[in-house]
């Protein structure tokens, strides 16, 4: 296995500390918002109202004091109103009757259809939640920072590297409008990842030579289609399992495996080869999408990482990272073993990162010091899409053929009608896609 020389080291250290500096920087342009006062109360809006959309603004409120929820909106009208009874039941739940004072969504600002999220982005908020399909999110983000809003949105936050560019360049414009952008990849604001990752990133496991991230386990939900749904409704229901939605599972749930990878080694991955297929969810009833992944990603500085993902049911479950370098290993969460070891003080209070990833948002409107993971959680996102791709097609894909690919399988004008499925994909046979149309 290769090593890397203290040469690829120091680049590497000092692209990191440029970026770090740069994202500093941006704070201060002329665009930077002057902080809220601790005082005010913080104005959130939720697009997207299924149940990971619902957690994150039962999360954003729960996280802190003198915010509230006063706008929600959803493609369709059942999940808008399912939301809001669920909310309800949440805040009657909450033993502390902080969470129903929170809750101030009447029916004037409880929209549907395709421009719920102008609606919500229009009116009178701080910050924007995003949790639709990730298909939407470039173009939601987009609209959310041009309106200058702060944003929490979920991950994967592209499908394709079209959407990726749109993302660099909407946190780009975050960072001089001075707006924040927390994306949802929890575990970096995981007390004991951020404790492991900072002995890592200090050299307690000597330099990193390779990694194994791993998200296997059993099948997820599906919606059977009705006879009144249109082929795009049914796909949007059933998002999970159609690319141009999710972006496949490696890239809409494996992503927080590989974001810990790029985290540790503090960089992207310059190329993938993989394999991958579907074998136990073949019917049509579950789209197109793969069921099983195994890539084999290579980093700047040499060190090669395994990423493996499934979801089939009756088989074991492994959801898990593990660390390599030369003078130890760790799980990146709670053990280091080796020439430093180190362990969690398990009596040491955890913060659930579902809740702490919007106190660290809106902590930073507050003080005026607006966290931007834009960029950070796109590069994340096109890492796992290069891994689908080397897998779809049977070929090796590096970062810069991917970065500029024309790839762009998200409709322009999604609206209600037919759309034909994608084939499964075939390695050896397909190609990277340009289009939807080709996908």
């Amino acid at each position: 296995m290769r090593r890397k020389s203290q040469q690829a080291r120091d680049v590497t250290r000092r692209e990191f500390v440029h970026a770090s500096a740069a994202a500093a920087a941006a704070l201060a342009l002329p665009g930077a918002r002057a902080p809220v006062g601790r005082a005010d109360t913080l104005r959130i809006g939720l697009v997207g109202c299924g149940g990971r959309g619902t957690g994150a603004a039962k999360d954003c409120l729960t996280s802190s004091e003198r915010v509230e929820l006063v706008a929600i909106g959803d493609l369709f009208p059942d999940r808008v109103a399912e939301c809001r009874t669920n909310l309800a039941r949440m805040a009657t739940e909450d033993s502390s009757g902080g969470l129903k004072t929170k809750i101030k969504v009447d029916d004037a600002h409880a929209f549907s259809g395709f421009d719920a999220y102008q609606k919500v982005i229009g009116s009178q908020l701080d910050v924007v939640l995003l949790a639709t399909p990730p298909a939407f999110r470039a173009r939601h983000l987009a609209a959310a920072i041009e309106a200058g809003k702060h944003v929490f949105m979920e991950k994967p936050v592209a499908v394709d590297p079209v959407g990726v560019r749109s993302v660099i360049a909407s946190a780009d414009r975050a960072a001089q409008k001075g707006l924040a952008i927390v994306a949802g990849t929890q575990r970096r604001h995981d007390a004991g990842y951020r404790a492991a990752m900072q002995r890592i990133h200090d050299g307690a496991i000597g330099d990193i030579v390779s990694a194994q991230v791993y998200w296997n386990q059993g099948g997820l939900w599906m919606k059977p289609r009705q006879p009144q749904w249109s082929d795009v409704e049914w796909q949007i229901r059933n998002w999970l399992y159609f690319t141009w939605l999710s972006g496949d599972h490696i890239v809409e749930q494996h992503i927080h495996n590989i974001d810990v990878a790029n985290w540790a080694l503090g960089a992207h991955p310059v190329k993938a080869v993989g394999v991958g297929g579907r074998q136990w969810r073949t019917d049509p009833a579950y789209g197109h999408i793969y069921d099983h992944f195994a890539i084999d990603f290579e980093y700047p500085n040499g060190a090669h990482v395994l990423s493996m993902c499934r979801q089939i049911d009756g088989t074991a479950s492994h959801v898990a990272e593990r660390i390599v370098g030369t003078r130890g290993t760790s799980d990146a969460h709670s053990v280091i073993e080796g020439a430093a070891p180190w362990s969690w003080d398990a009596q040491t209070p955890r913060t659930n990162p579902y809740v702490q990833e919007h106190a660290d948002l809106i902590a930073s409107i507050r003080t005026g010091k607006p966290l931007n993971e834009g960029r950070q959680v796109a590069e994340t996102t096109l890492s796992a899409i290069m891994g689908r791709e080397a897998a779809y097609t049977g070929k090796e894909i590096t970062w810069d053929e991917l970065l500029n690919a024309q790839q762009d399988l998200v409709p322009a004008d999604v609206q209600f009608g037919p759309m034909p499925v994608a084939p499964v994909a075939m390695p050896g046979q397909t190609a990277l896609a340009r289009s939807w149309r080709s996908a």
